[in-house]
């Protein structure tokens, strides 16, 4: 495949479509889902005589070339939609593993901090006590 079939298929790939689903009806009311999508690829290519003598392999130098590319896509859901009698919100997508990451964050956070100050406060006071039996 070459870089510019990649590009291509790359093009195809990122449409509105991958951002906002179908629209979904039922009982008077109208779901739109949409999603986060980021996408990126790359390629390149080169050639040259092949380094043979740095591999430890005797011979003629012989030219070589090569070439490659690739894309990647990620899609996560950020929500929805919602239209009611004419009325539309949005309602976002609760993503629990980033607000459990959060908690752990802000947990581990609070339990270094507690930490740092019981191991200032010990010195503190072996320093103070130091002191007054000098």
């Amino acid at each position: 495949m070459d870089v510019n079939e990649v590009i291509d298929r790359a093009r195809d790939s990122i449409t509105v479509k991958r951002v906002y689903g179908e629209a979904i009806q039922q009982d008077g009311i109208t779901v739109i889902p949409a999603a986060l999508v980021a996408g990126g690829g790359g390629g390149g290519g080169g050639e040259g005589p092949a380094a043979l003598q740095q591999a430890g392999v005797e011979g003629e130098a012989v030219k070589g070339s090569g070439s490659g590319s690739g894309f990647g896509l990620k899609a996560s859901p950020a929500g929805a939609f919602v239209i009611r009698q004419g009325n539309v919100t949005w309602v976002p997508a609760v993503d629990v593993n980033r607000i459990i990451r959060g908690a752990q964050l802000l947990a581990g956070t609070a339990i270094l901090l507690v930490g740092l100050h019981r191991l200032l406060s010990a010195r503190r006071s072996a320093r103070l006590l130091r002191h007054a039996w000098r």
